[in-house]
């Protein structure tokens, strides 16, 4: 027996040995933690590619190729009581058909840095504070129509600001946040736009000629309650699930309709640089409404909000540097 327990022993302390970029933290009371080191810096870009081509091919069909590219960035900071994980995003695709014009199938702007604070070394629950912005780098269309921009950079652009508290044993994978407190920032930054009160904001005051009195607003502020809930996991060897859930609702303008954004992605990795994405993005915001064709040809009338998806399959390359 003693000479098993030699043995494990040191067996343990070559393992420990051997790894020099984690560091025992806490004291002979707490469960000792290994720890990476304090900043983490990664960054990653992508490329998805599909392309269909006929050549008197009976079934019929439309030559078509489509492409998207992302960019992602992260650098974390991770110490005993302290957690900062900050991150960029950008993607961007489009596609071409034969016959049609170039359309836009991806476009992302998003920025996410989080702070969090907790009082021990063995508590699961942090003290945190939030930020996200997001936007998109071109003009959006309701296709086959390119003349009227239904979307521009910034407009829409939303900010989220908030402190609430946040549960995760194992941060990195598992979270549960919760602010009482989140300040909403849409921002409708083009005047067409503003003027229609595109994306909530108070559009223009109008005469009986259609002329403009007042301008539309180009800034939307709302105070309310934001719940996330995000989940990293290994399903499979290679294949990874990413789901991340947010729930916010307004205490004054309609509390109780929840805003809903929902995303799942599964990554394969093939090899060092072959991956594949499949994924799919739900949402749903009571402030952007839907539109529908009027009895006046030319005209649309407000339907109302409704569910958004969208759903993708990507086949590409990924490099991480």
């Amino acid at each position: 027996m003693k000479k098993l327990v030699t043995i494990s022993l040191f067996f343990l302390f070559q393992l420990i040995s051997a790894q020099p970029n984690y560091v025992f933290m806490g004291n002979p009371m707490d469960d000792i933690e290994l720890l990476r080191p304090e900043w983490t810096v990664k960054n990653k870009i992508g490329v998805d590619l599909s392309e269909v081509a006929f050549v008197n091919w009976n079934s019929g069909g439309s030559n078509s190729i489509s492409g998207l590219v992302g960019v992602e960035s992260s650098a974390n900071y991770r110490d005993k009581y302290f957690f900062w994980k900050n991150s960029l995003s950008m993607r961007y695709g489009v596609n071409k058909q034969e016959s049609r014009e170039l359309r836009k199938t991806e476009d992302l702007i998003e920025i996410n840095s989080n702070i969090s604070y907790k009082p021990d070394s063995l508590s699961n629950w942090f003290y945190s504070a939030r930020l996200n912005f997001k936007s998109q780098f071109s003009n959006g269309y309701n296709y086959p129509d390119t003349t009227s921009p239904i979307s521009r950079f910034m407009a829409p652009g939303y900010l989220f600001f908030g402190a609430g508290m946040e549960y995760g044993k194992n941060i990195n994978e598992l979270s549960f946040y919760f602010s009482p407190v989140t300040l909403k920032t849409t921002f409708v930054l083009d005047e067409d736009l503003a003027n229609e009160g595109a994306f909530g904001v108070e559009p223009a005051i109008l005469d009986s000629t259609g002329n403009v009195l007042v301008k539309g607003e180009n800034i939307r502020k709302e105070v309310g309650i934001l719940v996330t809930n995000s989940y990293e996991m290994e399903v499979f060897e290679n294949i990874k699930l990413k789901y991340i859930l947010s729930l916010y609702t307004d205490y004054i303008n309609k509390f109780g309709n929840i805003d809903v954004d929902w995303k799942i992605d599964f990554d394969f990795k093939v090899n060092s640089f072959v991956k594949a994405t499949l994924g799919s993005h739900l949402k749903y915001d009571n402030d952007v409404k839907t539109t529908k064709p009027s009895a006046i040809e030319g005209e649309f009338d407000e339907a109302g909000a409704k569910v958004q998806w969208k759903q993708f399959l990507g086949i590409g390359f990924e490099l991480d540097f």
